[in-house]
């Protein structure tokens, strides 16, 4: 399980997480096509998020 802000962070998505909260309490973040405005929320192998035009996908490698 990964935190939501921490996947932005690893996936290259922002440089900080503070950068991450703005995005993810902007609207800008959907989990699983769910728009998500908690930074906190635990993503699990096999959900996928989406920021813009882009789709990353937690799978087990991610901690």
């Amino acid at each position: 399980m990964i935190k939501l802000d921490q996947f932005l962070k690893l996936m290259g998505v922002t440089a900080t997480g503070g950068q991450a909260k703005w995005m993810i309490q902007g609207g800008d973040v959907q989990v699983n096509g769910v728009l998500e405005t908690r930074r906190g929320r635990q993503l699990a192998p096999g959900d996928k998020v989406t920021v813009g035009d882009k789709t990353f996908e937690v799978d087990e490698s991610i901690k």
